[in-house]
C-alpha cells in the first residue's frame, strides 16, 4: 500500500527556481512520484510513494524557509498513482489571475470538519462550491451552490455577477483541499463581505474525518491523479478519467456510446478534430502496448 500526500502551503519564496532541483533530487531519490508546483508565493501539489518517502520529501519541503507549519493530507493507494514526477514553476500556485489576492494577510474563518454540517445546515449561510464544473458534476454538499466556473480564475467574475443574490447572507466555501478557498475566501473580504468561512483542509479532511451516516456530502470527490475520485474514508471510486478532455466518467458515461477508451467521452464528443481523434487512437493503442509488455508508458 502506498501514500498520497495532497500538499499546499503559502509562504514568499524569494527565487522559487533554486528550490526546484533539491526538490527533483529528494523525489527521484525516494521514488516518490507525482506533480508539485513552485511560485512565488508558496508550493502546492500532490505526491505518491512509500511510507518513508513520503516522510522524506515532506521532511525536506518543511526544512525550507516558510514552510515548517506545512500541513497536508494523506489517502492510501493501491498501485502508484502518477507515472513520473514533475516539478514545475508557476506565477501562481493556483491560478486565480488576482495579483492583489494575498492569502498570508488575511483569510476567511476556517471550520473543521466536525462543525461544517451545523453551519452549513444554518438559513442564513451560502455554501458555495469553488471547484471547476467537472468536479462539481460528481459530487459536492448537499444544497451548494455551483458557480459553473470551467476554471478556478473565472470566480471573482462569477462572484460580481451574482453577489447580489448572496445579501445579507453568510458567505461557507469548499474546495477539495482548501488551497483554492485561501484565495476566494481573501478575495471576498477584499469585496467588502465580513462573514467568510471555509472548510478547514477541504473535502479530502471531511471525507477523512467524518462518518458516512452522519455526512452532507454528496457523490464522490474528484482528485487529480489516476484514482479519479475518491468517497468516504478516501477510498477510490468507480470513476475513469476520459484520455482526450481529462474528465471523470462515471460507469454509466462508459456505457455510453459516444465513450471510446482513451479517445472520447460524452462530455468531449464534439470538442476534438479527427485528426485529434486519430492522434489519442494512436496513443491508446501504444499503452495498450506497453501494458501488454508490462512497462509504463510515459503519456499514462
Amino acid at each position: 500500500m502506498l501514500t498520497v500526500a495532497a500538499l499546499h502551503h503559502f509562504t514568499r519564496f524569494p527565487d522559487p527556481a533554486a528550490l526546484r532541483g533539491p526538490l527533483v533530487d529528494i523525489c527521484t531519490a525516494q521514488g516518490v512520484k507525482g506533480s508539485l508546483l513552485l511560485a512565488g508565493e508558496g508550493i502546492n501539489g500532490t505526491i505518491a510513494g512509500t511510507r518513508a518517502g513520503i516522510g522524506a520529501v515532506l521532511a525536506h519541503i518543511r526544512a525550507i524557509p516558510g514552510c515548517s507549519d506545512l500541513d497536508w493530507k494523506e489517502s492510501p493507494a493501491a498501485t502508484m498513482p502518477f507515472g513520473k514526477m514533475k516539478v514545475k514553476l508557476k506565477r501562481e500556485i493556483v491560478t486565480m489571475g488576482k495579483p492583489d489576492v494575498d492569502p498570508k494577510a488575511r483569510v476567511g474563518h476556517y471550520v473543521a470538519p466536525s462543525d461544517w454540517n451545523a453551519l452549513i445546515s444554518s438559513p442564513d449561510v451560502a455554501v458555495i462550491d469553488t471547484r471547476n464544473d467537472y468536479e462539481v458534476s460528481i459530487g459536492t454538499f448537499a444544497g451548494a451552490v455551483d458557480p459553473g466556473t470551467r476554471s478556478f480564475s473565472q470566480f471573482p467574475a462569477w462572484w460580481e455577477e451574482n453577489k447580489e443574490r448572496f445579501h445579507n447572507k453568510r458567505i461557507a466555501m469548499f474546495c477539495t483541499g482548501g488551497i483554492r478557498c485561501e484565495k476566494s475566501t481573501n478575495w471576498l473580504l477584499q469585496q467588502g463581505v465580513t462573514d467568510v468561512f471555509h472548510l478547514k483542509g477541504g473535502i479530502l479532511k471531511y471525507l477523512e474525518e467524518v462518518p458516512q451516516d452522519q455526512s452532507l456530502w454528496q457523490g464522490e470527490c474528484f482528485v487529480f491523479d489516476q484514482r479519479v475520485s475518491v468517497g468516504h474514508g478516501l477510498v477510490a471510486g468507480n470513476l475513469s478519467s476520459c484520455g482526450a478532455c481529462r474528465r471523470p466518467v462515471t460507469p454509466e458515461g462508459r456505457a455510453d456510446p459516444a465513450y471510446e477508451e482513451g479517445v472520447c467521452c460524452p462530455a468531449c464528443r464534439d470538442e476534438y478534430t479527427p485528426e485529434d481523434r486519430a492522434r489519442f487512437r494512436e496513443r491508446q493503442r501504444q499503452m495498450k502496448l506497453a501494458e501488454a509488455r508490462g512497462e509504463p508508458h510515459l503519456g499514462a
